[in-house]
């Protein structure tokens, strides 16, 4: 919006937002709410991730301790509940009401072997339990994709407004000099950056949260089947 006739020029950034039209000021509180939740949710992931990766590097050390499956179930039954603990449990938990105390007897003494049908039900289960991880940890991370998408487009929205706002004002003032037509053009623009400011982080966020999500997924799902294996070399299977 073209401001007065007489009217004070915005000498920075703040001025121009707090001297700017409704539309503009509309445009940029929720571009400002989307910027909030971006942040909360790159915040959020970042630490869930992390601490994920400590849960992973002590699981996997007390793994790799012992020698036999059913010393690594009473080893890592011992630590914090993790997505690696619940994989495992839930193998052990299966296999156990199949076979009931095979992977808890302390003996390591196997207790008959699973039949094909019993085996494949046993992939799917750990496999369930695979998929179920990688969902609770990527919960969120498709709203960075949206914010980072809809926000440039937000900010096109306000640029556009806030342009036909200024020639509404040109072609009703009659005046198209410089100095008239430049603060509400500014004005215009300042959504298109509060759009690409907010639009940038969650763009880069997504990326890294996704491969993450991609190498700790793998990680997973190699556990499920290394169990598996480890079963068979045991004479579990």
């Amino acid at each position: 919006m073209l401001l007065p006739p007489g009217g004070p020029t915005p000498s920075s950034s703040f001025e121009l937002v707090m001297q700017s039209s409704a539309e503009t000021k509309v445009v940029l509180l929720i571009t400002a709410l989307f910027s909030l939740i971006s942040w909360f949710i790159i915040w959020l992931k970042w630490w869930q991730f992390r601490r994920t990766h400590r849960q992973g590097d002590r699981f996997f050390t007390e793994v790799e301790r012992t020698t036999r499956l059913q010393d690594a179930y009473h080893a890592v039954m011992k630590l914090p509940p993790s997505p690696y603990q619940r994989i495992f449990r839930e193998g052990v938990n299966f296999y156990s009401v199949l076979r009931p105390g095979a992977l808890k007897d302390t003996t390591g003494e196997a207790r008959g072997a699973l039949t094909m049908t019993q085996l494949e039900a046993l992939r799917m289960t750990l496999g369930k339990e695979v998929a179920a991880e990688r969902d609770l940890l990527a919960r969120f991370i498709p709203w960075l994709a949206t914010i980072g998408s809809v926000s440039p487009l937000l900010g096109l929205l306000g640029t556009v407004l806030g342009v036909m706002d200024a020639f509404i004002g040109i072609s009703t003032r009659g005046s198209g000099n410089i100095a008239a037509v430049a603060p509400g053009v500014a004005e215009a623009l300042v959504t298109t950056v509060a759009g690409l400011a907010t639009a940038i982080p969650a763009v880069i966020a997504y990326n890294i949260f996704a491969s993450r999500l991609g190498l700790v997924a793998g990680e997973m799902e190699g556990f499920a089947y290394e169990m598996i294996g480890t079963m068979a070399r045991e004479g579990l299977l």
